[in-house]
């Protein structure tokens, strides 16, 4: 009886986080469910109205109530499981029609047309239901191909990257396709390790593309620039080469050259925050902040590059403006970072995983379990023992 779609696979990356298409994953995961489970709904739907119609007596007749098996089931059931649930339904329909003295007249009238407008609905609900089935196969098969296509131009991080200890969460609120315009990237260079979060004006395939521009020129751009600011260069001159006028994409630069320092750039992006073992949090705002990436003829000069201390236990958190925007579902008031970051990762111990899992669940328990927009929230720390600058040379995770 039961008719099964080809393999549906649940997407996901493993450095990041779940998709925000939880309808999807959820249609997908009841289509793979046991048939014992799928069927529990319409089943109960005529054990209630078999037992309150018998309940009743036979001077009350609820036995048309049976009518709801055929819709529950077609929002559980592929359409041959329904048909065969309905034929048990309009037996017990039947039944306990007689039990109720409508099979005979002068109410024969009311049974048939109680049975017509049962077939009706069983009928409606087996289309509404491969309606559902295709719809789902559609979905999934988009949101695999987007999957391949996000993993193809990002490249899922590994906890190390030289001397730097990593963790990252990538959430895209593209409706049943995991690909977005955020984006970030860690490289382990000539000239110490190097980090880019940015993220891409607007959604979609455009953003993708002007993503792919960005990344592709830092991670060129990283090994042969020895100063950030030879980077934020080369980074603009492909934007404008390679983006439509007018797009922008927000960007920061972060550099690990100088032992017990890390270098910032600002180029237009959410500012960086510096959280120390003893949960003391400092916003590193840019002295000189710097245009987005593809707009820097609006300004005159060039961005300037900050230092500030970062010693053993210092974690740097960076993320783009789908965090901090992120709105409250109750009180519709954004995500407060700056008072939540400190308890959720202060003296992590080290375990960077565990604290950008901390502040991911946070995050979407103010949202309400789902987020409108594009989010990277990416933890850097220093390992002990860091090799110095120049060490490098090999990418050794980006995203």
């Amino acid at each position: 009886m039961e008719q099964r779609p080809a393999e549906e696979q649940e997407t996901g990356y493993a450095a990041l986080a779940p998709s925000t298409s939880l309808r999807l994953r959820d249609d997908a995961a009841l289509l793979r469910a046991p048939f014992r489970v799928r069927v529990l709904t319409p089943l109960a739907a005529m054990l209630l109205v078999g037992f309150f119609d018998l309940l009743s007596g036979p001077d009350t007749y609820l036995a048309s109530l049976m009518s709801v098996v055929p819709p529950l089931a077609a929002l559980t059931l592929y359409p041959l499981e329904l048909v065969g649930v309905s034929v048990v339904g309009m037996a017990l329909l039947v039944l306990l029609s007689r039990y109720d003295g409508l099979d005979a007249a002068p109410d024969q009238r009311l049974f048939y047309g109680t049975l017509i407008a049962y077939a009706a609905l069983t009928v409606a609900g087996a289309v509404i239901s491969q309606l559902r089935v295709d719809r789902t196969r559609h979905m999934v098969a988009v949101s695999t191909v987007a999957e391949a296509a996000q993993l193809a131009l990002l490249r899922p991080p590994g906890p190390h990257v030289g001397g730097i200890r990593l963790a990252a969460r990538y959430v895209s609120a593209a409706d049943s396709a995991q690909i977005g315009g955020d984006l970030y990237a860690v490289l382990d260079t000539p000239f110490g390790v190097r980090a880019i979060i940015g993220d891409v004006r607007g959604k979609g395939l455009g953003a993708v593309r002007a993503a792919s521009v960005v990344l592709g020129a830092f991670r060129e751009a990283a090994y042969d620039e020895p100063e950030l600011v030879g980077v934020a260069r080369r980074l603009e001159t492909s934007v404008r080469r390679h983006v439509p006028s007018g797009e922008f994409t927000t960007a920061l630069l972060v550099g690990f050259g100088t032992p017990g320092r890390v270098e910032l750039l600002h180029l237009g992006h959410v500012a960086p925050l510096r959280i120390s073992p003893d949960g003391t949090l400092l916003v590193l705002e840019p002295p000189d902040p710097w245009v987005p990436l593809g707009l820097d003829e609006m300004a005159t000069g060039a961005p300037e590059p900050w230092s500030v201390p970062f010693g053993p236990g210092d974690v740097l958190l960076l993320c783009t403006d789908g965090v901090v925007e992120a709105r409250g579902l109750t009180d519709g008031l954004f995500y407060p970072l700056l008072e939540r970051a400190p308890e959720l990762v202060a003296g992590c111990g080290g375990e960077l995983e565990a604290a950008v899992a901390r502040v991911y669940a946070d995050l979407l328990r103010h949202t309400g379990g789902e987020l409108r927009d594009d989010a990277v929230l990416l933890l850097l720390a220093r390992d002990s023992g860091e090799p110095e600058p120049g060490d490098g040379g090999l990418p050794a995770a980006e995203l």
